[in-house]
């Protein structure tokens, strides 16, 4: 049997595992949420009303059945795209065109991006429009929508060609070690972008303003002493102009970096609370787990350059998932576009790993968080975020444990309680 019909095989199977487990994992997730959805936790009975549990489970089940026609479509345009010649038919079209020189390597890859774009455009549609709306959760009107929309595109094109000519151009040119080069290139971009997007790039969707509450500025100004993080200052961002949801986040690299809260956030909570939500922020920046999230990126996205620098030369790598490759010109292009459609399907199972990576940092935060502020608050913070942001509070606990980036509500409040007590 030849390579490529092995290969062939593999990624077959490995999609219909990919799949499978999708479904199997989110139905999961539905049943034990509807199990589960007519009495609160024991541990939230006092803070959480029945409604608001109730909302979240319907809220939560919505979601996972939306994804899961996501993930049926997902799966149908791969095939389509690959063994099903959809690849091959654009190629072939931009050939005509344009020939198979640099131009086409570039096109390729933007038209089969474009492709995915549209067809993921209607659920982001539906998501916000429909679903977001129905839970009351939606603030943002079609025309807000279609400016982001556009303004996401112009950045593509402004950020994103360039580096994929870079990265094309030395697919061609720089010989065996080409992907060590990308690789730096790909490093120092991502690096530049931490550091402008604060300033340039973020405000372009969203108004940020220097913290006004002066006694809350105070209160956090003290946090930031004592624990010895300096920043560009504490902001708060107009979340609200798209969504009712609530958050607060660091963003930057260096001197550039910054603390932003929601607006929705600094009107539900607390100056407490808020201390206690930017101290378990925090605890992620002094606990270096924004560098090593970095260093595992920057780790995983060499060890797959080197994997794309050896695929990139087999012939059954192209024919096993329905390409043709060009005899007598480079294919560069096609190698690269096909290597990022099809790693998801090949990584996939290693996502609790990602998140087991994830909770562990959050339970180090939360650690942090308890010992320079309030445990109580961070618990009545976290308690008030899962209730506006219709988060479930009894998650199946394989679904989680799968996918979640955050350690169940049950787990996360019992550590922090037995911090506080």
């Amino acid at each position: 049997m030849p390579m490529a019909t092995y290969f062939t095989l593999i990624f077959v199977a490995l999609l219909l595992l990919m799949l499978g487990l999708k479904y199997w994992l989110a139905l999961r997730q539905i049943r034990h949420v509807a199990a589960h959805a007519d009495a609160v936790p024991a541990q939230f009975a006092d803070r959480v009303s029945l409604d608001a549990h109730r909302k979240a489970a319907s809220y939560t089940i919505a979601k996972q059945r939306l994804g899961l026609i996501e993930a049926t479509v997902g799966a149908a345009l791969l095939i389509a795209l690959t063994l099903l010649g959809g690849i091959d038919l654009i190629a072939d079209r931009l050939a005509q065109l344009v020939g198979r020189g640099f131009a086409f390597q570039i096109l390729i890859v933007a038209a089969v991006v474009v492709v995915t774009a549209l067809v993921d455009l209607p659920f982001e549609w539906y998501r916000q429009f429909s679903l977001e709306q129905r839970y009351g959760f939606n603030r943002m009107t079609p025309r807000l929508f279609l400016i982001d929309l556009a303004k996401s595109v112009v950045l593509a094109v402004v950020l994103g060609l360039p580096l994929l000519a870079v990265v094309l151009w030395l697919m061609e040119k720089a010989g065996a070690w080409w992907w060590f080069y990308a690789w730096l290139v790909w490093a120092g971009f991502s690096l530049l972008i931490l550091v402008l997007y604060p300033t340039l790039i973020a405000p372009l969707f969203n108004k940020f303003e220097p913290l006004k509450d002066a006694t809350l500025a105070e209160r956090v100004q003290q946090l930031l002493s004592r624990t010895g993080f300096s920043s560009r200052g504490v902001f708060v961002m107009d979340g609200s102009r798209r969504s009712s949801h609530g958050n607060a986040y660091f963003t930057g690299l260096g001197r550039a970096k910054r603390v932003v809260f929601f607006d929705t956030l600094v009107q539900r909570l607390s100056a407490p609370q808020i201390e206690a939500v930017l101290a378990h922020e925090l605890g992620h920046f002094k606990l270096r787990h924004i560098t090593k999230r970095l260093l595992v990126t920057f780790a995983s996205s060499l060890a797959l350059l080197a994997l794309l620098g050896w695929l990139a030369n087999q012939a059954w790598f192209y024919a096993g998932l329905g390409v043709t490759p060009a005899l007598d010109a480079r294919n560069d292009g096609l190698a690269l576009v096909l290597f990022m459609l099809v790693l998801p399907v090949f990584t996939f199972v290693l996502a609790p790993l990602a998140s087991l990576f994830s909770r562990k940092h959050e339970f180090e935060a939360d650690a942090f968080a308890a010992r320079h502020a309030s445990a109580a608050d961070l618990v009545a913070a976290l308690v008030k975020l899962y209730e506006d942001n219709a988060a479930t509070l009894t998650p199946d606990p394989v679904h989680s444990a799968f996918y979640d980036s955050h350690p169940p509500a049950t787990i996360r409040i019992e550590r922090l309680l037995g911090a506080a007590g």
